[in-house]
């Protein structure tokens, strides 16, 4: 049982690590937004559009979290708001040009330092840390 111990001091100690790089490498692609608001960005991104209480239930935060969260990202011309078809009384949040273009430009940044980390990996060892990421993500 030692080694499981060991292993998973590590595992919790590299994800930590790894937690605090990715809020700093997002301070550094846009000054004003945080890892959460990139996450939301990212979100929205991948459904095409959703709601606010959308946002805060997949992140388990407060509605009025996320409101200060979209506020911020609307007065930054990155989210903007439609009218929900199926509901006139809702809105759904959508990337504008600029939200589209400031995911892309982090995605491309995103890609060379995974590149860059990565050279020295073997296709294996990288198809092997792909699929127990996908694994670990898998078993929330």
């Amino acid at each position: 049982m030692p080694d499981r111990d060991a292993a998973l001091e590590t595992i919790q100690r590299e994800l930590t690590a790894f937690a605090r790089r990715a809020r700093h490498k997002a301070a550094q692609l846009h000054p004003e937004l945080s890892l959460v608001t990139y996450s939301m960005l990212d979100l929205v991104k991948e459904r095409g559009s959703c709601r606010g209480a959308d946002l805060a239930a997949h992140f388990m935060l407060d509605k009025s979290t996320v409101s200060r969260q979209v506020g911020a990202l609307e007065r930054l011309g990155l989210l903007g708001r439609k009218a929900d078809p199926d509901d006139q009384r809702g809105q759904l949040l959508h990337l504008t040009d600029a939200g589209e273009q400031l995911l892309a430009d982090a995605y491309e940044q995103r890609r060379r330092a995974f590149t860059d980390r990565f050279t020295s990996w073997g296709d294996e060892d990288l198809g092997r840390f792909a699929a127990y990421l996908v694994r670990y993500g898998e078993s929330e």
